[in-house]
């Protein structure tokens, strides 16, 4: 739940903070902010229309100065244009704390993780070798409102990941 908390002020990003925790530096790459066509899930998410952009942030993170995912997180362009979100260059304390400081609290997630081979670009960035697998986790994040403020997709490598969740029942 971390990594859809806002961050005290001075608090280093949660992916930063969890690595440190294990005994590992975890730092990440920002690879391009654009305005792009998102992907189908992230359109529909927002409610986009064809032809319609979305903010995205693409980002390689990694551990111990080594490859382990490729993320890119994806803003409606209404919430994110004019703001740090649009601009190349880390966020202090990550973005889920500058989308509280503009007034969009998160309100309520849902992941999907899926597990397919990696494709020729992802083997590359992620420099991982033929007929490896990845999963792919898909963030969609909604605020105390209900409106859709970040989709993020994120492409793991699979080899020795686990993904844990704890839930509370009310």
């Amino acid at each position: 739940m971390s990594y859809i908390r806002p961050r005290a002020e001075g608090d280093r990003d949660a992916w930063t903070e969890e690595a440190a925790r294990r005994g590992h530096t975890g730092t990440n790459q920002l690879r391009e902010v654009a305005e792009v066509l998102p992907p189908s899930t992230v359109a529909e998410f927002f409610g986009l229309r064809p032809g319609d952009v979305a903010v995205v942030r693409r980002r390689l993170v990694l551990l111990d100065g080594l490859p382990s995912e490729l993320a890119d997180s994806y803003y409606p362009v209404g919430l994110a244009r004019g703001t740090r979100l649009a601009e190349p260059r880390k966020i202090p304390g990550g973005a889920i704390t500058l989308l509280a400081q503009l007034g969009h609290h998160p309100g309520d997630v849902e992941e999907r993780v899926r597990a397919r081979p990696a494709t020729s670009d992802e083997r590359r960035e992620l420099g991982i070798g033929e007929n490896q697998w990845v999963l792919i986790l898909t963030r969609l994040l909604r605020s105390t409102e209900g409106l859709p403020i970040e989709a993020a997709v994120m492409t793991m490598i699979a080899d020795d990941r686990e993904l844990r969740y704890k839930m509370v029942i009310e």
